[in-house]
């Protein structure tokens, strides 16, 4: 059987944390499995979130009207990205497994993961308007967001106070990871971690073990095809026709965000289909 390498991303400041126990957990798990693991501990490393010029080395081809993507695509391509730049994308590149551990702050990602996300994707190695979603250069990887709230489940409910974790989850495992080809595994959440007592906790970190044995035979949440789409500027990257007429017909929308006015599937970014 090949050996496999699993990339853990880490987002949280201390190693007490149970994000901290959340990584240890899958790092044995994984190696017990014979798994290869890297890992990218952001705040141990003083990973720089900050987008910059800085970013690139050498001769900028627009200094006095810096555009960062174009100046950092440009850079990739020719080999002039900074140094940690640089090693990230070469960790991304070597995973077959990307998984991101990190709590839930307003929201959305910590900052230091947003720039993570920010200074790695960069386009022409994470994306192109030619090579995207299901298309993306990332489309054999797997990846899947393990997650701390501070809220309980029932606040991320469909009658909770703070709304539908789902639609929480979409710019993150749409708008970044399946962007760029990731097949989205089922996240894994875990709610009101503050308030979770000491037996509790073990049982989280058996279940995640347990569930990683096998995770690379998982299947991915669904989202809409790239050929349901007319993908070039003059249709507007919009839906084609006969997939809108074909959808008119069904009670659900496709996915949070392609909904198309009607009622999402339950549970869309949270539970694969069967």
């Amino acid at each position: 059987m090949a050996v496999r390498t699993a990339l853990i991303v880490l987002a949280h400041s201390e190693r007490t944390s149970f994000n901290h126990a959340m990584k240890e957990a899958a790092v044995e798990a994984l190696k017990s499995r014979r798994w290869q693991v890297m890992e990218s501990d952001l705040y141990a490393m003083n990973f720089n979130p900050i987008i910059s010029r800085k970013d690139i080395t050498g001769e900028l081809k627009d200094p006095e009207n810096f555009q960062y993507s174009a100046e950092a695509s440009l850079a990739y391509k020719e080999g002039r990205l900074s140094p940690d730049i640089v090693a990230e994308q070469k960790k991304l590149e070597a995973a077959d497994l990307v998984i991101f551990q990190f709590p839930l702050q307003w929201f959305g990602v910590p900052a230091i993961l947003k720039g993570w996300f920010e200074r790695v994707l960069v386009g022409g190695f994470a994306y192109t308007y030619a090579a995207m979603y299901d298309k993306g250069p990332f489309q054999s990887k797997k990846t899947v967001l393990s997650l701390t709230t501070g809220g309980s489940g029932s606040m991320y409910s469909l009658q909770g106070v703070h709304g539908d974790m789902n639609i929480n989850l979409w710019p993150i495992q749409s708008g970044i990871l399946h962007f760029c080809g990731f097949q989205v595994l089922e996240p894994q959440l875990t709610y009101s971690i503050g308030h979770v007592p000491l037996d509790a906790r073990i049982q989280i970190l058996e279940g995640w073990k347990k569930r990683l044995e096998n995770i690379w035979e998982e299947t991915p949440l669904y989202f809409a095809p790239s050929s349901f789409f007319d993908l070039n500027f003059q249709a507007g990257f919009l839906m084609k026709k006969e997939v809108q007429d074909e959808q008119e017909k069904k009670k659900f929308g496709l996915s949070v965000g392609h909904h198309l006015g009607k009622s999402i599937p339950a549970d869309n970014q949270i539970k694969a289909r069967k």
